[in-house]
C-alpha cells in the first residue's frame, strides 16, 4: 500500500517554515496541522493565533525566502530535505508517537527501508568494547542488517566502521553539515558516500545538550532494536534504550564486569529484562518477522479546523485542572465534558501563551511541569 504524501512546493515550503518557527516543536507542529489541515493555512494563522493567545514570546517565523534558501543549501551539500510521508522519508519514523515533521538526508535513502539495528554505547569505551561493537556490526551487516548509530566517539564510531561496507546510518545531533566530534570528519564523508546521514536539526546548527535526546529518539526509531554495548548509569545510551522500549523496539545489552563502571548501565538493563547479547547470533535469533509497513498519520478532523470561536472560558477550566505532572488530553476532555475539537483549539491558544507544555504521548502539563 502506498502511504506516501504528495506535497506541492508551497506546502513543502510552509512545512519547513512552520517547524523552524520559534517555540514550535514537533508536538505543536502536529497539533497545528490537526487544527488547520495543512501547514500553509497554519502559517497564515500563526500571527493571529499568537496575538489572541496574548503570548509574551515574540513569534519568529522564517520567511519564504529563508526557507527556500535552506532547501538550496541542502542541495549544495548533496542532501535533501524530506517532509513526513514523502517518498524517501524513513518509513520507520512514520508511526512514532511524534514523528519528525522534517528530516534532512544525505546519502542513500533506500537504506531506511531495510532491516536496521542500532548500536550505541559509551564515548570513553574500552578497547574490548570497541572491538565488540565493530565485530557485531560487521556480523550483523553480513546478515543483511543495516547499522544505525550516532557518530559519537567510542562505541558509535566502532559500530559505523564495522558496517561501512554493508550499510550504516549516522544520526546527527546538530545540522547535517556539522560533524561532531570533528575527528570523525573522514568517517562522516565515508558514511555519506556509502551509507546515509540524517538529522532533524536545521543545517549549520552546532549540537547542543537538548539536541541529543532528539537524536537518540531517531536512532531508536529507525531501528527494530537497540544494542547497548557499554554504558555508565544515567548515560545517553540508557536514554536511547528507554526510548526504544517506549517505541516498542527490542533492547539488547552486552554484559560486562561488575568492576567496570561502563558495565553498570548494561548490567542494569539486563536486570530489567533486556536481551543478553554476546554475539550477532543473539540479535538475529530475537528478531521476529518484519512488522507491516507503518500506517500513515490519520488525516486531520475538519471539525477541529472549524473551531475558531473564543475559548477563554474553556481555557480557564483547563488551567484549573492542570499541574506540573503531565495529563493525557483524552482524560482532560473526559473531565471537562467538552468536545475534543474545542479542547484542541483552547490548548493551542494556551500553548502559544506559554501557559502549558506538551509532552509525548498526547499529554500536557502546566508550564514548568516535568
Amino acid at each position: 500500500m502506498d502511504d506516501t504524501t504528495t506535497l506541492n512546493d508551497i506546502e513543502r515550503l510552509a512545512r519547513l517554515r512552520l517547524i523552524r518557527a520559534s517555540n514550535i516543536g514537533a508536538v505543536t507542529f502536529w497539533a497545528l496541522l490537526e487544527r488547520y489541515g495543512d501547514a500553509t493555512t497554519a502559517v497564515a494563522a500563526l500571527p493571529d493565533l499568537t496575538r489572541r493567545s496574548r503570548s509574551t514570546r515574540p513569534l519568529k517565523l522564517p520567511t519564504e525566502q529563508e526557507a527556500a534558501a535552506e532547501f538550496e543549501r541542502a542541495a549544495v551539500a548533496g542532501a535533501r530535505i524530506l517532509a513526513h510521508g514523502e517518498p524517501d522519508y524513513p518509513r520507520a519514523l512514520v508511526d512514532l508517537d511524534v514523528p519528525p515533521p522534517i528530516v534532512t538526508v544525505r546519502g542513500n535513502p533506500k537504506l531506511f527501508a531495510l532491516d536496521t539495528i542500532a548500536i550505541v554505547g559509551a564515548r570513553n569505551a574500552s578497547a574490548l568494547g570497541q572491538r565488540f561493537a565493530r565485530d557485531i556490526a560487521y556480523d550483523l551487516g553480513a546478515a543483511g542488517i543495516v547499522i544505525v548509530s550516532g557518530l559519537a566517539r567510542g562505541i558509535d564510531t566502532a559500530a559505523h566502521k564495522g558496517s561501512l561496507a554493508t550499510g550504516t546510518i549516522a544520526v546527527m545531533a546538530g545540522g547535517i553539515d556539522v560533524v561532531y566530534p570533528p575527528e570523525n570528519q573522514v568517517l562522516y564523508e565515508e558514511i555519506a558516500a556509502k551509507g546515509a546521514v540524517i538529522s532533524e536539526i536545521q543545517m549549520g546548527q552546532q549540537p547542543t545538550a537538548h539536541h541529543f535526546p532528539r537524536r537518540n529518539r531517531i536512532i531508536s526509531g529507525l531501528a527494530r532494536g537497540v544494542v547497548v554495548v557499554e554504558a555508565t548509569l544515567n548515560s545517553g545510551s540508557l536514554i536511547t534504550a528507554r526510548i526504544a522500549g517506549e517505541q516498542g523496539r527490542d533492547v539488547f545489552a552486552v554484559p560486562g564486569s561488575p568492576l567496570d563502571p561502563r558495565a553498570k548501565g548494561t548490567n542494569g538493563l539486563l536486570r530489567q529484562g533486556a536481551i543478553l547479547t554476546e554475539s550477532a547470533e543473539d540479535v538475529l535469533n530475537a528478531l521476529g518477522p518484519r512488522e507491516p509497513t507503518p500506517k500513515p498519520k490519520p488525516k486531520s478532523d475538519p471539525k477541529a479546523r472549524a473551531i475558531l470561536q473564543n475559548t477563554d472560558a474553556l481555557q480557564r477550566e483547563i488551567l484549573k485542572r492542570l499541574g506540573p505532572a503531565p495529563v493525557e488530553i483524552d482524560e482532560l476532555v473526559r473531565l471537562l465534558g467538552a468536545s475534543p475539537a474545542g479542547v484542541s483549539a483552547a490548548l493551542l491558544d494556551l500553548e502559544f501563551a506559554g501557559q502549558i507544555t506538551r509532552h509525548p504521548g498526547q499529554k500536557i502539563s502546566a508550564s514548568g511541569g516535568c
